[in-house]
């Protein structure tokens, strides 16, 4: 597809955590935005948030994105969809509450930019590394070429007592993959492409309505308690971590996949790197000497990263540029010191 570089975009879910910077993020490139919300009060907060931009933004209400036509009249005059829409939580009793409406929100987006999207030149899909995952005991290093058949099958062989990370990891494998093999099937006679983006733990500072620490998203949550909060033994400060990305740069990869011609048909990992809990606690540490200083003793020269995901596939086809651990911990206790949280 040709390189889109302006015209309007729909974002579903337009009041997430990286939606509210995605949104942001396009705005800033020039684009107009629309976003999908569920509830008038989410839509009060983005144009109030975003009223500087005047009419290059607005909010609509979408409250089941699960049903094929809901998002039917709101796709008509758009030139590209980013779609974000999906549950994030550790909550799922049965897998299918988790699995079903991931699935089927996004293939509610596929078909109506289908059926209706007639200037929709690209579908942007936020995935996750959740869905390029698989359980290693020696180092790793994952590409795009990985699918999560493990907790697939976990969830198939043990239901309701599969783990919570494991039905999250399944609905966002069996999302994506629906998403592809929906494409698929159907690619010779679209007009658009599609494109997906696979981050893995998301920090960093927040401008979505958030009002307290303990209603953070589920990432941002578990940083202020492990850094801020000092929730983790020593043991698992050195012990424990898994890769990471900011959240300013998922979003801008955002914008850059629909401006990047051949970002088309592809699947990209975005991540910054791997941490241990202990590289972002010693970043807070020299911020504020008041926060925590964990586990002293940690060497991050001798820290084992089991596994790593590859990156050079978003860096060279997109040039995303990815922040450091010390430029997301700085940023993200500036965020928390302005909202009184520290």
């Amino acid at each position: 597809m040709p390189a889109i570089t302006s015209g309007k975009v729909l974002v579903t879910g337009a009041n997430g955590y990286i939606a509210v910077w995605i949104v942001k993020s396009l705005l800033e490139a020039g684009f107009a935005v629309r976003g999908t919300v569920r509830s008038e009060s989410k839509a009060a907060y983005l144009r109030s948030y975003f009223q500087s931009s005047g009419d290059k933004f607005e909010a609509v209400i979408v409250p089941d994105i699960t049903k094929d036509d809901a998002f039917a009249e709101h796709v008509t005059d758009v030139d590209a969809i980013a779609h974000t829409a999906s549950p994030f939580h550790m909550n799922a009793v049965e897998p299918d509450e988790i699995i079903n409406p991931a699935v089927a929100g996004t293939l509610s987006v596929l078909k109506a930019a289908e059926a209706h999207g007639a200037r929709v030149k690209r579908v942007v899909v936020l995935s996750s590394t959740a869905a390029v995952t698989r359980v290693v005991s020696e180092p790793t290093l994952l590409d795009e070429s990985s699918w999560n058949e493990d907790a697939i099958a976990a969830v198939k062989e043990k239901g309701r007592d599969a783990s919570a990370a494991q039905k999250y990891q399944a609905s966002k494998t069996l999302a994506e993959r629906g998403a592809w093999q929906w494409y698929a099937e159907r690619k010779d006679k679209l007009q658009w492409d599609l494109t997906a983006l696979n981050p893995p733990f998301v920090f960093g500072p927040n401008i979505h309505d958030v009002d307290k620490p303990e209603n953070l998203g589920e990432s941002a949550r578990l940083w202020y308690k492990s850094v801020v909060e000092g929730g983790l033994s020593d043991d698992a400060l050195a012990n424990t971590g898994a890769n990471y990305v900011d959240v300013r740069d998922i979003s801008q990869a955002h914008t850059l996949a629909i401006q990047t011609p051949a970002a088309g048909g592809e699947r990209f990992i975005i991540s910054a790197g791997p941490y241990k809990w202990q590289d972002f606690v010693s970043a807070a540490h020299r911020w504020s000497d008041k926060l925590p200083a964990g586990n002293t003793s940690y060497d991050p020269s001798k820290a084992v990263h089991v596994l790593r995901y590859d990156n050079r596939k978003g860096i060279a086809t997109l040039g995303v540029r990815y922040r450091s651990i010390e430029e997301v911990t700085r940023d993200s206790l500036e965020d928390f010191k302005a909202r009184g949280w520290l």
